[in-house]
């Protein structure tokens, strides 16, 4: 396809005037205006399907897959760095590290010297993919529930003040609950703790410990998880020293996310867009998350010589299916500097699901549903996606920041987020098939993490108006980030908040 000359073609006087007016004008010109309304009208639904086209074919010559570690993940990274380099993009491969393979070489050891000895696989279980370590030294509790509320509410672990008095060192007790495993692993590790036993939580049901997947291995300590019994014995006797080890064979492999930025634009004001790259091994992925993908590829193209006033990055993330690593590698690489650069992020995950729902990432938390609204700024952005489904009469309703996809990383750093989904496995209520059409009980995308999400599985009317929309709203933030706050004003906010809730 020939590189996108658009900008060439708008009169000169309007170039002009996009590269010498003041960002904090742009609105005023109508440049966001006048360029999301061209934009529009450049991104269409039949070239979009065609970058679908490439990565089910690529998917065909490698075993049905585009997962991470495989030839067709490669592959697709290929295809999108060669189109976005052709359109004139400074575009970088950044390698991501995930696990190849793991394996316990000998059974772990978890007891208190001198004194009891658990049993491994009936007791405890080290958690995969758990590096080897040995380690004998005090354990410590951390914001402990005990005894356990009736219902699952322990934080422990889930907030890096929780390890406020935390010794470096010792090994923390955690107590399962509200957050994942993952995040207590990581303020654990953050901490200075030198092994981490989690233990169940302790209501019915969950009081025995299992074998499970977490996905992480940077903490660089050895992980069990306990029963409930173990964890709460432990914390009764405080000062208790215990002996961990876990001997494992952990092999990382490595992929790349794909990192385009524009040429022009005030690198002290980007606008960061993303979708994951990867399928699950089962299937192509073609809508989890060819459909995304696919749709901002398309947006950097077409927008690629436009005078843009603040810098745009679009992101291809690599192992979002294992456990967001390629936008989490990606967020913990950046300096505190770097991070408050970036003025908010994009995420478009699933946009073309065959029952599909226009759902909205929820900014303000005004569905009252699950988690709490986003960093400051992410409502605005709601209402911005809000606003172009509106001009279209199309309803839009909410749905939650549950830490699925790739905004989670950026949340956690305090950077609004926002964007588009149009549901997974979830079940089609009866209102909203009564606002989208499509059928009531039934999954949004029945061929989810499956082989069949295919080409075939791929609706085409929600891919085209989800498409423009992205369109619309990139082209407005690259021109005019009035709504959005400044990262500081942001950060002000955000400890604001923390200290009301505290209080």
């Amino acid at each position: 396809m020939p590189r996108p000359v658009v900008a060439l073609a708008l009169p000169l006087a309007l170039i002009a005037t996009a590269l010498t007016a003041p960002a904090a004008t742009a609105s005023a010109t109508g440049l966001d205006d006048v360029f999301a309304k061209l934009l529009v009208k450049q991104v269409k639904g039949a070239n979009v399907t065609k970058h679908l086209q490439a990565l089910q074919s690529i998917a065909d010559a490698n075993g049905g897959t585009r997962a991470a570690g495989t030839p067709g993940y490669d592959a697709s990274r290929d295809y999108v760095a060669g189109k976005l380099r052709k359109a004139g993009y400074k575009v970088t491969l950044q390698p991501i590290n995930y696990v190849r393979s793991w394996s316990e070489k000998s059974p772990a050891t978890l007891e208190v010297p001198g004194g009891k000895a658990y049993v491994p696989g009936e007791d405890f279980f080290t958690f995969e993919p758990s590096p080897s370590g040995e380690v004998t030294a005090q354990v410590q509790g951390v914001d402990l529930t005990l005894p356990p509320a009736p219902a699952p509410s322990s934080t422990s672990g889930c907030e890096a003040a929780d390890f406020a008095g935390f010794v470096a060192g010792r090994i923390a007790l955690i107590q399962r609950g509200t957050c994942p495993f993952v995040n207590k692993v990581q303020n654990a590790r953050a901490a200075g703790a030198s092994g981490v036993i989690v233990f169940n939580e302790g209501q019915p049901g969950r009081t025995d410990a299992y074998p499970l997947d977490i996905g992480e291995w940077r903490a660089g300590i050895p992980m069990v998880f306990a029963d409930f019994a173990v964890g709460n014995e432990l914390a009764a006797t405080p000062g208790a020293t215990v002996h961990l080890k876990v001997d494992a064979d952990l092999v990382l492999g490595t992929n790349d996310n794909v990192i385009a930025e524009s040429r022009l634009g005030d690198p002290r004001n980007v606008v960061m867009v993303g979708a994951h790259l990867d399928s699950v091994p089962a299937g192509p992925g073609i809508n989890d998350n060819g459909s995304g993908s696919a749709a901002i590829l398309e947006v950097a193209r077409q927008m690629a010589l436009y005078p843009v006033k603040n810098k745009v990055r679009f992101a291809f993330w690599a192992g979002e299916e294992i456990g967001l690593l390629g936008s989490d590698q990606y967020v913990a690489s950046l300096s505190q500097e770097q991070r408050d650069r970036i003025r908010l992020y994009l995420n478009f995950d699933m946009i073309a699901s065959p029952n599909y729902a226009y759902k909205l990432y929820d900014g303000d938390d005004s569905d009252g549903v699950g988690s709490p609204a986003g960093p400051p700024g992410s409502a605005q952005i709601e209402q911005r996606l809000a606003a172009f489904f509106g001009s279209r009469d199309l309803p839009t309703n909410g749905t939650d920041f549950d830490g699925r996809s790739d905004y989670g990383p950026f949340i956690e750093v305090g950077i609004p987020s926002g964007g588009i989904f149009t549901g997974a496995e979830g079940i089609k209520t009866a209102e909203e098939a009564a606002l989208f059409g499509g059928t009531a009980g039934a999954a949004y995308d029945a061929c989810y993490h499956q082989a069949c999400d295919t080409i075939a599985n791929i609706d085409a009317t929600a891919l085209d108006v989800d498409s423009d929309a992205i369109a619309d709203s990139v082209a407005r933030y690259a021109f005019d980030l009035s709504t959005i706050p400044p990262r500081t004003t942001a950060k002000a906010a955000a400890a604001l908040t923390a200290a009301g809730t505290a209080s």
